[in-house]
């Protein structure tokens, strides 16, 4: 019996993937929300910070000027965490849909330019914004609550 269970469940291989996982997020027109989860080397959490407020954040803001982005949060824990799961700073970003979110800026480069005239200077300092960067994970989140 235990043999036939498992040749049934390896002959459906596509129907175990699609039973994992959570439910895709919504229709193509609707807001897209994705969580950046950012961990920093110890000691080194305030010139991230600093770093990200300069050199990111300003941009994140333009997205938002232009209509692709809604809405832009930062947060840091109140508590400290096991080192495992440690994160520093969790940027939540609500586009505008997931074709926004999930495709390249073609006017990015050009913003990025306008932003930080000095680019020698933006992208020594962005360099180090990732050297001090121990992890970094995107997390697409899905509003599953009962209407």
């Amino acid at each position: 019996m235990k043999n036939l269970l498992v040749a049934l469940l390896l002959s459906f291989p596509g129907l175990l993937l699609r039973a994992q996982g959570s439910p895709p997020q919504t229709t193509a027109d609707q807001p897209y929300v994705m969580e950046y989860y950012y961990k920093t080397q110890w000691g080194h959490q305030q010139e991230f910070l600093q770093l990200f407020l300069k050199n990111h954040y300003p941009l994140l803001k333009k997205l938002i000027d232009t209509g692709r982005v809604i809405s832009v949060k930062i947060e840091t824990p109140a508590n400290h965490l096991p080192e495992a799961e440690r994160w520093d700073y969790r940027v939540t970003i609500r586009f505008k849909n997931s074709t926004v979110a999930t495709t390249a800026n073609p006017g990015e480069e050009s913003m990025i330019r306008q932003l930080w005239p000095d680019q020698e200077t933006y992208k020594r300092e962005e360099e180090r914004r990732f050297e001090i960067l121990l992890a970094h994970w995107d997390v697409p989140i899905t509003d599953i609550t009962p209407r």
